[in-house]
């Protein structure tokens, strides 16, 4: 039997207060290759108090991405490397500082600038021909995982599917709570259902394991005083919570796997431009029949937080929409494996996911 190796985030820096240490974060890496940095920021940034705290030189290079409302593309990354390279060569490292989108596009960043040709060559497990460049992570969003996680999620021409290895990690995670303050009500809960996602989806199916489920068990807890207690909502002591809840999330579906929510997100995603986050919530408010006491649970924390989620999507959906999306999570057999186990070719066929489409 072999046995998964699973890479860490080398160093991560927690707590109110802790992105003002990025500048000597950095320091030591600005000899590194051509002496500068790239900062890729959430253009939901631009303009506010956050853009005159970057703690930048005046060699960096930086660029503010709109990602609303569409997700990282092939395409995005394949252009961004090309000219960050025209422009001054290779970098010191990338910062990349917002939601899960630009974590995943300073992830991918990171591994093209070393990596030839375009990014849809690179879409899957261990692809990756040479390590990338340094890179840190500054989550403004908590839920998404993607600060921990080893994918870099991409949309290309074809599918919906990540940069994954080792190399993809970041080197460095700044994570302070007093960053996620400014999100809206709806993205906080769409983002930290994300998280209680992840866990529901790890716990319930054939890779899970004690590691896997140490992690899920806490970022669970976490997610329970976050949502459903008397103090649940948007507090400063329930950021903090989320911020670690997140980060364990994610490190409970490194070592297990995500299951049929998100194989279903994935096709939403793709073919309809819904953004991760919200696609599960629209997802796994109808997969009852798969995770019972996790949706039981999940309903407890909209109606507690009077999340609106739109209903009856698939009316507009005709045969061949549904045979897209279903296509897309079709190709996606380690998470129907890891909810179905070894038989699930014989229960994840395009017809039940269709079905599953239909519910929507």
């Amino acid at each position: 039997m072999t046995h998964k190796n699973f890479k860490n985030i080398d160093k991560v820096t927690y707590g109110r207060g802790s992105f003002s240490q990025l500048a000597q974060t950095v320091e030591p890496l600005r000899n590194e290759n051509n002496k500068y940095f790239v900062y890729v920021i959430d253009n939901y940034f631009k303009g506010k108090p956050l853009s005159n705290q970057l703690q930048n030189k005046t060699e960096d290079l930086v660029y503010f991405i709109d990602v609303d409302p569409y997700e990282p593309t092939t395409q995005q990354i394949d252009q961004l490397r090309d000219e960050i390279l025209s422009k001054k060569g290779l970098p010191s490292g990338v910062i990349g500082i917002g939601g899960g989108s630009i974590m995943d596009i300073a992830k991918a960043l990171s591994l093209m600038l070393t990596n030839e040709g375009s990014s849809t060559l690179y879409q899957g497990l261990n692809l990756i021909k040479k390590p990338g460049i340094y890179h840190l992570g500054v989550p403004t969003t908590s839920g998404t995982g993607a600060e921990v996680s080893m994918t870099a999620v991409l949309t290309g021409p074809e599918k919906k599917l990540g940069l994954k290895c080792d190399w993809t990690v970041f080197n460095q995670v700044i994570l302070d709570p007093e960053l996620i303050a400014s999100v809206p009500k709806d993205w906080w809960f769409y983002t930290g259902m994300d998280t209680y996602i992840h866990c529901i989806e790890s716990h319930n199916g054939i890779r899970n394991n004690a590691f896997s489920l140490a992690y899920g068990d806490q970022a669970l807890h976490l997610c329970r005083e976050v949502f459903l207690n008397d103090k649940a909502g948007q507090t400063p002591e329930n950021d903090d919570k989320l911020m670690v809840a997140s980060l364990m999330g994610g490190l409970s579906l490194t070592y297990s796997e995500v299951g049929v929510c998100h194989a279903l997100s994935y096709g939403l995603s793709k073919i309809h431009g819904t953004r991760h986050c919200f696609a599960n919530c629209i997802i796994f408010q109808h997969l009852k029949d798969i995770y019972p006491e996790g949706v039981d649970e999940f309903n407890q924390m909209i109606k507690k937080h009077r999340i609106e989620l739109p209903q009856n999507l698939s009316k507009e959906w005709n045969e061949d929409v549904l045979t897209q999306m279903a296509t897309v999570s079709y190709n996606l057999p380690f998470m129907w494996n890891h909810a179905f186990g070894d038989k699930y070719r014989e229960i994840a066929t395009m017809d039940y996911i269709k079905d599953l489409f239909r519910r929507l």
